[in-house]
């Protein structure tokens, strides 16, 4: 299934897309698409359900977050290609960050380059949605049957904020607008190989990512498995799985910061298409 949520900003309600392309209203059937729905076998309760009965939605509604998220966990460095463009050694484990759900904004919903910004910067990525709770996971196997889904996901940066400045990478990952998601939650059961996938992100209609969740250091299994030794993962979570190369970052001098009025567009094979214009704060 590709679940979403339509509306206006914090008015969204959810909805399903059929196999043809068409928007059904779930708001009859389900009160959100967030965490307790998900713990609540939401999923599994929509297998069986009448699509064809669905009311269908009208064309031009604006596009949420598929889901409300609970917490966001992000994981740096985590494709080979990427390590190496920007000179930084292969982690021995995960490296972890926070981002905050409400950087979380929809996938065409516009992104603001920061007050003070000189490198703010692109990242698509995989995002894993988690559908039960995970909590000192026994291996990958385990961990698999926790995932509910997949979206695409832009981790925007502000590279001085977050490398420059001191303390931890959050003050380059946490400015307002900068984690736009969806425009789909797509079930597991639609992914049956998430490194597999192949990520592709233009600016201002240039490819600039080209890459593969093959290239990942730590694949979904591992890196779920791994997070669940040092925090507990509940329905709802969201964990960010890291960016190929191609990000401005890594690019010789001068690098192609985002500016406002840049484009940038971003897909993942499968999961949905994002396109956002930069704004100024």
């Amino acid at each position: 299934m590709r679940l979403l949520r339509v509306g206006a900003p914090g008015q969204e309600t959810p909805a399903l897309l059929d196999e043809a392309g068409r928007l059904r209203d779930l708001g009859g059937v389900v009160d959100d698409l967030d965490g307790s729905f998900l713990a609540d076998g939401g999923i599994e309760r929509l297998a069986g359900i009448d699509v064809e009965g669905l009311p269908l939605l009208p064309d031009g509604l604006r596009v949420g977050p598929p889901l409300r998220p609970g917490k966001i966990i992000c994981i740096g460095l985590n494709y080979r290609d990427h390590a190496a463009e920007t000179g930084a050694p292969l982690p021995a484990e995960p490296v972890v960050f926070m981002k905050a759900p409400d950087t979380v904004v929809g996938p065409e919903d516009e992104v603001l380059v920061p007050r003070g910004s000189t490198k703010t910067d692109w990242e698509v990525e995989l995002a894993v949605v988690i559908g039960r709770t995970a909590r000192y996971l026994s291996g990958p196997a385990e961990a698999l049957r926790c995932v509910a889904g997949y979206a695409v996901s832009h981790d925007v940066s502000e590279r001085e904020f977050q490398l420059e400045r001191g303390g931890q990478w959050d003050k380059g990952k946490n400015c307002e607008t900068f984690n736009p998601l969806g425009p789909w939650l797509v079930t597991a059961d639609e992914v049956p190989d998430p490194q597999r996938l192949g990520l592709r992100l233009w600016v201002n209609g240039v490819l600039k990512q080209d890459g593969n969740t093959s290239n990942m250091v730590f694949p979904v299994a591992e890196t779920v498995h791994y997070l669940s030794q040092f925090l507990v993962l509940h329905p709802g979570d969201v964990i960010n799985t890291g960016t190929p190369a191609g990000v401005a970052l890594g690019q010789p001098e001068p690098k192609p910061y985002l500016v406002a009025g840049d484009v940038v567009e971003l897909e993942i094979d499968g999961l949905g298409r994002q396109r956002q214009t930069m704004g100024q704060a």
